[in-house]
């Protein structure tokens, strides 16, 4: 049963490396990577600058927001309480 597996193995074996010679191997796949490489290399500056524009802006807003948050809890905490002119708390006696 163990050489039955071990041929069926081979000849699978044989098969991709038939379909891999047939789709271009090594050539092939030199072919896409230089092609990549090519393609990449303008592509790439372009498309890290737009994100770093990008990623300045949103740090911008939320820079704001939690600006204005910050400032709203300020004047919040430094607004003095009006007075109700009762002493003791207001209760009576």
């Amino acid at each position: 049963m163990s050489i039955l597996n071990l041929i069926i193995a081979i000849v699978a074996l044989i098969i991709a490396v038939l379909a891999y010679h047939k789709a271009g191997g090594v050539s092939a796949l030199k072919k896409q990577i230089e092609a990549f490489t090519n393609l990449g290399e303008g592509t790439a500056a372009k498309a890290s600058a737009s994100l770093r524009d990008k990623t300045a802006d949103i740090l911008g807003k939320m820079e704001s927001t939690l600006r204005s948050q910050e400032e709203e809890k300020e004047e919040k905490t430094e607004k003095p309480e009006p007075k109700t002119g009762k002493k003791n708390g207001g209760t009576k006696k």
